[in-house]
């Protein structure tokens, strides 16, 4: 994963220190349901797209920029599912340490866009639609932890109580 620069500059300044981001992540579904995933370079794991905002960007511009970046797709939010610290803090192969707070989208495909997956940078080895029943393997921890938000979030939503969901006490809500 290509590192932003605004962050190899403020490494320059704190070393490996831990770094607070703003991070994204957007699961992307087609008329049919199938759902956008991408093939890690870093791992070789399957994952919904992810980025980090680059300063003064807006979450939601962040996940549609990213998405078109990594996949060639055009897509929108549609929805503001959760907004999630990570567990725990990640400690890269370089030292460099990150705790994150993600902003989870669902996005649909944008109108008149490019809807046809295409490995867009050197983040992913593929990219594709994939059914919720058919997904590829191995899936990131991550994406699997985020795929039950948005699972949960679209059954609350179904039953009319379509809110962002949050973590309180330890527990999704």
């Amino acid at each position: 994963m290509t590192t932003p620069s605004f962050i190899v500059e403020l490494r320059k300044k704190i070393g490996h220190d831990l770094l607070w981001l703003n991070g994204v992540t957007g699961l992307v579904e087609d008329s049919r349901g199938r759902i956008l995933l991408g093939q890690r370079a870093d791992t070789g794991e399957w994952a919904m797209v992810y980025g980090i905002n680059e300063p003064g960007e807006q979450p939601a511009d962040t996940v549609v920029r990213e998405i078109k970046e990594e996949t060639g797709v055009d897509a929108e939010v549609t929805n503001l599912v959760a907004v999630i610290s990570s567990s725990g803090i990640i400690t890269y192969a370089n030292g460099d340490r990150t705790q994150y707070m993600d902003h989870s989208f669902l996005c649909r495909l944008k109108h008149g866009g490019n809807a046809d997956p295409f490995v867009g940078d050197d983040e992913s080895l593929k990219v594709g639609w994939f059914s919720r029943d058919a997904l590829p393997q191995p899936l990131a921890k991550s994406t699997v932890e985020r795929l039950k938000i948005f699972d949960e979030y679209q059954r609350n939503k179904a039953a009319g109580d379509a809110h962002a969901l949050f973590v309180a006490d330890g527990q999704l809500r």
